[in-house]
């Protein structure tokens, strides 16, 4: 078996001649890599990676001839329009001027393993059809855009984050080339539900990813993300995340720890990234709630702490 020279898109492109059009490049995990340019018309040969590679455009306009996986196309794009590179292909692309392009690499053997049958049988991420042309779709479009602002927000993406988004996406690629993914009915049994939630109290300063969440359910890591939603009404991350805010107020409240290890204590990577998150969830920084719960008597008239989500 032939070794691909590269392990990853990312890897190519940073080594490569084009290098100096990477914008941004965030690969939390091992498991996912994004990476942003901005290019000028361009002729290139990708070499076969490893990866299956969901590239999205941003700006539209520019006229494509590739192979990808199924086929030599030609065609037009549009702004978020989606190409999709299979993996351990050595891709042809010919584009004829500027074009900017978000990426979302998925090592297959990763990915595989994660969206399992839930019998141990890998799932098989073929695609057919979708390898050959331009694509849209309203659910991949919003999970990327999601995936990108809280990057922004919150630095690298957590193993969590990425694990979630990437199943959001890689089960609409799988609906839309028609092999959907078996469904999951029901949610989680109440002694699963309650050592996942202890787990994650208990690991709040930890990057805790899917995988360590679906065994303590003994659950393959996809049908794990789908029966938590129907358990507690929103993903492991979200539930995650009001865990952390919950638990900075008490901080806040009881002790007089530094913002600095505050972050740190509930599993963020600094005080800026948590002042981020504390002022979506609680619309005031975490220095203006201290204040206000340590003398009340001084806040403004006519104002108030925002209520703390708590988790079902």
């Amino acid at each position: 078996m032939t070794v691909p020279a590269y392990s990853s898109f990312v890897q190519w492109f940073r080594e490569g001649p084009f290098a100096p059009y990477i914008r941004m490049i965030k690969s939390p995990g091992g498991f996912l890599n994004l990476m942003e340019t901005a290019m000028p018309a361009v002729e290139m040969s990708d070499p076969a990676v490893p990866e299956l590679v969901l590239h999205y455009d941003l700006i539209g306009g520019f006229g494509l001839n590739a192979d990808l996986g199924s086929g030599r196309f030609s065609t037009r794009t549009r702004a978020g329009d989606f190409l999709l590179a299979a993996p351990n292909f050595a891709n042809s692309i010919s584009v004829d001027s500027n074009h900017r392009i978000r990426s979302m690499a998925f090592p297959i053997a990763h990915w595989s393993r994660l969206l399992d049958d839930g019998a141990g049988q890998p799932s098989r991420l073929e695609f057919g059809a979708l390898h050959r042309g331009t694509f849209t779709s309203s659910k991949i479009r919003s999970a990327q855009r999601q995936l990108w602002r809280l990057c922004d927000e919150e630095g690298a993406p957590s193993r969590l984050l990425a694990q979630a988004a990437g199943c959001e996406i890689l089960a609409e690629l799988c609906q839309m080339a028609g092999t959907p993914l078996a469904s999951t009915r029901g949610g989680l049994a109440p002694w699963a539900q309650k050592r996942c939630i202890e787990f994650m109290h208990a690991r709040l300063s930890q990057d805790i990813s899917l995988d360590d969440l679906a065994a303590q359910a003994r659950l393959s890591p996809f049908h794990f993300a789908r029966m938590f939603k129907q358990s507690l009404g929103v993903p492991p991350r979200v539930y995650l995340t009001r865990l952390r805010v919950d638990k900075t107020c008490e901080l806040l409240e009881t002790t007089d720890l530094p913002v600095t290890e505050i972050a740190q204590e509930v599993g963020y990577s600094s005080n800026q990234v948590l002042a981020r998150v504390f002022m979506k969830h609680q619309r005031m920084s975490p220095t203006e709630y201290r204040r206000a719960v340590r003398d009340p008597v001084r806040q403004a008239p006519g104002t108030a702490i925002a209520a703390s989500e708590t988790p079902q």
